[in-house]
């Protein structure tokens, strides 16, 4: 692997990563916010065109079956995301659209049919979140009386996505002839039925939707365990990580891009984003300002109730004004977000910080980089990062929705434009294109071999 460099030539890929109103979860809190935000899908139309506005790749909803957290927290409507996005791509023309969904909680046929709704309807800006979902609350809202294991959830979203890309690659992107004089429609030769068997799905028929102007959605990926980065590095084409320092996301990055040529792939055709919670004022005291307001009016029994699950605790186990207890359960121990748990430990270890400060500063991005201060220092911060190797870009969490979204895109964006590290214009119309992905060939009409150089 080439070295980290000071120069680094290249431009930024950059997501807007939308929740309600914001993802601090006191944001609903402030004056400015509406506490309904979360059902209204003109405030995500709002959100969607402030994003394309600043030319950003895409905007990316999260999502689970599952209610989460107390709903006394903060706003916990979540509207299905492929049907929020589709609404949103009639409302924008060019920003991509990546929605998360559940290999565990889903079958390949549905799920893939409908991202390639939504890809053919977007004009191919579709992209999928992969994820394999953590949680016994999910688990029991699926005929389910424990959470399956987190090795065996990996190997079920493997079959589940090599199933999907079958029933992708299903349909020649010639199969439709539509040839009025002779009556044909359509040329049965160029369907590819899957005709799959394995371990945990058995799929036999075609899809029943045509392969999308992007050849299928953008694979995403978000988890950082020892399995996720195998999985990523097999077939995501962008993965969103959370680190909290340069030499963390220093060793993810170069990891994952050794991995990904291991896997015979080009390592420049996966993207690492990792979040960035940006709280943007006009001077740091103004920045500082609202950061405290918003930790103010975090409600810490809530926060200890989900700080105790994601470790492994009871939240009696847990005191507000004393650093975390000694002994935890280790990540190996845990079948959930196992990667999250070991981040938020060893933030709480590495500062030396109390339950209550190490809640504050989970607040805003739940373990992803918050960084705090004026434009041209957030600016700073993800060029520094961007140029020593640690990140292909950033998912931009904005704390408070839609101010903080606003403030990145009409002040951080013009700086990042300015030193040539972002678009002025959007090139391409498909996420792919934004994101500087070849359209994938059909498995079943033509055979490429890789011959990417291992390269950043």
């Amino acid at each position: 692997m080439p070295s980290s460099s000071s120069s680094r030539p290249g431009q930024l890929h950059l997501n807007a990563f939308l929740m309600s109103v914001g993802h601090h979860e006191a944001s609903w809190r402030l004056p400015e916010s509406d506490p309904y935000a979360d059902l209204d899908v003109e405030h995500f139309k709002n959100l969607a065109r402030i994003a394309e506005r600043g030319r950003l790749d895409s905007l990316f909803l999260a999502d689970g079956p599952v209610l989460w957290d107390q709903v006394g927290r903060r706003p916990s409507g979540v509207l299905e995301p492929t049907v929020l996005l589709t609404a949103l791509a009639g409302a924008t023309q060019h920003i991509g659209l990546i929605a998360t969904a559940s290999t565990t909680y889903n079958e390949p046929y549905n799920l893939a049919r409908r991202f390639a709704s939504l890809d053919i309807v977007s004009g191919g800006r579709a992209g999928w979140n992969i994820v394999t979902t953590a949680g016994l609350d999910a688990a029991r809202n699926f005929n389910l009386d424990h959470l399956p294991a987190h090795k065996e959830r990996y190997e079920r979203a493997a079959e589940f996505v090599e199933v999907s890309l079958k029933l992708w690659d299903s349909w020649d992107d010639e199969a439709i002839v539509a040839d009025k004089e002779t009556g044909v429609w359509g040329d049965d030769t160029k369907i590819y039925p899957p005709a799959h068997k394995g371990n945990y799905y058995s799929v036999a028929g075609a899809l029943n939707v045509p392969r999308s102007a992007q050849g299928h959605p953008v694979l995403v990926q978000a988890g950082s365990s020892e399995n996720g980065r195998n999985f990523a590095a097999k077939y995501a084409e962008a993965v969103f990580t959370a680190h909290q320092t340069l030499a963390d996301a220093q060793e993810f990055y170069d990891d994952l891009k050794r991995r990904t040529f291991e896997f015979g792939r080009d390592p420049g055709h996966i993207k690492i984003l990792p979040g960035i919670v940006p709280i943007i004022g006009r001077t740091q005291a103004e920045a500082d300002a609202l950061e405290a307001e918003l930790e103010r009016l975090i409600r810490p029994e809530y926060a200890l109730a989900q700080l105790a699950g994601l470790i492994g605790v009871d939240p009696s186990d847990l005191s507000l004004d004393e650093q975390l207890p000694a002994n935890l359960p280790e990540e190996e121990q845990i079948e959930g977000a196992k990667s999250r748990r070991t981040l938020v430990v060893n933030l709480g270890r590495r500062e030396n910080l109390t339950v209550r400060e190490l809640i504050g500063r989970l607040g805003g991005g739940r373990g992803h980089l918050t960084f705090t201060g004026t434009a041209v220092q957030v600016a700073d911060k993800i060029e520094h990062w961007y140029e020593n190797g640690a990140a292909d870009g950033f998912n931009i969490m904005a704390p408070v929705l839609p101010s903080g979204l606003e403030a990145f895109v009409d002040q951080v964006v013009p700086i990042l434009q300015d030193r040539g590290r972002f678009r002025t214009e959007y090139t391409g119309r498909t996420l792919r294109e934004h994101y500087g992905l070849p359209r994938p060939a059909n498995r079943n009409t033509t055979v490429t071999a890789n011959t990417g150089a291992l390269t950043r």
